[in-house]
């Protein structure tokens, strides 16, 4: 499960058994990407968990984007 943030301080949330392949999909330019990181510029990660299984990873990325809030994501897994 991961996070990225844009040069704009849009989130993104996600989950994938291969981070740095995803991340480099969601940054390169001459890819289809998704079509919310595709208008939204370079990409970083932020936040990263390991979850055993990928159902877990997708309970937890459910539960992050449930909370709808930046502000969310910053107090709570940045600690901003």
């Amino acid at each position: 499960m991961y996070v990225l943030q844009n040069t704009e301080g849009r989130f993104y949330i996600g989950q994938t058994d291969d981070l740095r392949r995803r991340l480099a999909q969601h940054n390169d330019p001459d890819r289809q990407r998704s079509k919310y990181t595709a208008k939204g510029g370079r990409w970083s990660l932020v936040w990263q968990e390991e979850h055993p299984t990928r159902a877990a990873a997708m309970r937890r990325e459910r539960f992050i984007k449930s909370r709808k809030s930046a502000r969310w994501i910053r107090r709570y897994l940045l600690n901003h």
